[in-house]
């Protein structure tokens, strides 16, 4: 057996080194058996020809791996904003492509509708019958980020980070859709500490979070074509005027909720910046979905004041908002123009009004100063009545003080040395007639209840003689609370003064017992 076992070891050995040595040989009639069984199955399928049910079957396929969208109309891209060194809403997008090569692509039917974490549903855009797609992709931001003017429209529903879901839709069908958070088949969450956005794999179709991207946008090629307005919406011919229909230039300016006395002082400024008047009456405002129709128009470089009461009744600016209410301007074709965000934090007779920064930076603040159909003025502080001025700190108004520190009083009050306060001013016309029934007090200079004496005619003065009477009446009085004092003294100390006849009548008895036992024994010593 071990004689077997090495040479078997041997011939193993021995044919190891042969097959090296021979491997280059070997290795050419290995690959040409291999081709020739290709070959051969080549010639096979091709004799058996293609499948009767599949005629491409038989036909040699290209290699692809990119993923193959169903729809004409995808999302591409989308951002909820970030707010990075104090601005909000930075990047914040929805970027559609189309997968066509139709130059101009109709999107008549399409919408976009976004659903937070709540489960509302808000329809951001609705395509206007006529709007046309030219380019590749089509830009839309949020109405109040910093980068608005750069899009092909815009939208007023600002896109959660942490949760949402972003819908295309075609006649109410949703055919496309993108969703971050916690729902199921949702991506993750936006970051702030590492902004992303969400962009479309075009190779697999799925959505990535990708850092610094850029969507592509010219400003001087834009991506949608509105549809064409008549020139003369009401009929008429007259063209003697350049003007405007479409409200694209128009912009809020200034707005004033929170009224100090009754609705009509509540109105919604809009400015027309562009070259040319601007014809409204085919344009609208938008507020909490109900649709508020202008009329009328504005003029270059011009302001318009739109009072809610004065046009309806049902048409009211919540004062003060728990968190934000939004105004927008629509277009004569359905198209958000531009948004107004007033926020919780109104204050009475104030507006909420535009101005701009030495470096050309829009800002947004309060104004004691409305000016309802003209240039803003920014007034930080209430105006104070006469003999008060503003305390910066509190923005109160408190009596003005002079150099030396006295204060101030205004026309008609004088300085109360002992309060230190404004005091009115006696009117020095005389005293206030008493009404009839009324006389007035010579003592207390007040009026009085006339009391119904007769004149006298009938009984004659007798003098009064109540000096007896008032001494009975004092000696009762005194009696009474001397009587009082006494019974409050007994309950007060009742068991002191108990406790005090108690042992008096003690020592009586005791001298009593005394005096007896000394009679006694005086008795005792006189006897014989």
């Amino acid at each position: 057996m071990k004689k077997f076992l090495h040479h078997f070891r041997f011939s193993l050995l021995f044919g190891a080194a042969i097959l090296s040595c021979c491997g280059c040989q070997i290795s050419p009639i290995i690959a040409s058996s291999s081709r020739l069984l290709q070959e051969s199955q080549a010639d096979n399928s091709t004799v058996d020809g293609p499948n009767p049910d599949n005629p491409d079957s038989g036909l040699p396929k290209e290699p692809d791996d990119s993923f193959k969208f169903t729809t004409d109309l995808i999302i591409q891209a989308v951002n909820p904003g970030y707010t990075i060194d104090g601005t909000q809403n930075v990047g914040e997008l929805i970027e559609l492509q189309k997968i066509v090569d139709t130059p101009d692509f109709s999107l008549a039917g399409y919408g976009l509708r976004y659903t937070n974490s709540s489960g509302k549903t808000t329809l951001l855009l609705d395509f206007a019958e006529g709007s046309l797609m030219t380019g590749e992709t089509l830009l839309m931001r949020y109405a109040r980020s910093p980068a608005s003017d750069r899009a092909d429209a815009t939208y007023m529903t600002t896109l959660a980070m942490a949760n949402g879901r972003v819908e295309l839709t075609y006649h109410d069908e949703i055919i496309d859709q993108v969703c971050w958070g916690s729902g199921e088949g949702c991506l993750s969450s936006f970051k702030s500490a590492k902004p992303t956005t969400l962009v479309r794999n075009s190779d697999t179709g799925n959505f990535e979070h990708i850092i610094n991207y850029e969507p592509d946008f010219d400003p001087s090629q834009p991506s949608l074509i509105l549809p064409p307005m008549p020139d003369n919406p009401d009929g008429s011919n007259d063209n003697s005027t350049e003007t405007t229909s479409r409200c694209y230039d128009l912009e809020f300016s200034e707005i004033l909720a929170y009224y100090a006395n009754d609705k009509s002082e509540q109105f919604i400024e809009l400015y027309n910046p562009s070259g040319q008047t601007v014809v409204m009456d085919r344009c609208a405002l938008r507020y909490k979905n109900k649709t508020y129709y202008l009329s009328g128009e504005i003029t270059a470089d011009g302001y318009y004041a739109y009072y809610p009461s004065a046009q309806t009744t049902s048409f009211s600016l919540t004062k003060n908002p728990n968190s934000s209410n939004t105004i927008e301007l629509i277009d004569a074709n359905g198209v958000t123009v531009d948004a107004l965000v007033y926020n919780h934090g109104q204050k009475k007779s104030t507006s909420y009004a535009r101005f701009y920064t030495t470096g050309s930076e829009e800002i947004w603040d309060l104004t004691y100063a409305p000016t309802p159909g003209s240039a803003n003025a920014y007034q930080e502080f209430r105006t104070c009545p006469a003999g008060k001025t503003i305390n910066p700190d509190t923005g109160n108004c408190v009596n003005i003080t002079s150099s030396s520190g006295t204060t101030v009083c205004p026309e008609g009050k004088y300085l109360n040395p002992l309060t230190g306060r404004c005091k009115k001013i006696a009117e020095s016309s005389g005293a206030k007639e008493c009404k009839a029934g009324y006389e007035r007090n010579p003592e207390t200079n007040r009026c009085r209840k006339i009391t119904s004496n007769n004149d006298g005619a009938t009984y004659a003065l007798v003098p009064n003689t109540s000096s007896s009477k008032s001494v009975f009446i004092a000696a009762g009085i005194v009696a009474l609370i001397i009587s009082a004092g006494t019974v409050y003294i007994i309950l007060q100390f009742r068991r002191e003064i108990t406790r005090t006849a108690r042992k008096t009548i003690q020592r009586l008895n005791h001298v009593r017992k005394n005096l007896i036992a000394r009679r006694v024994s005086l008795h005792r010593k006189k006897k014989p």
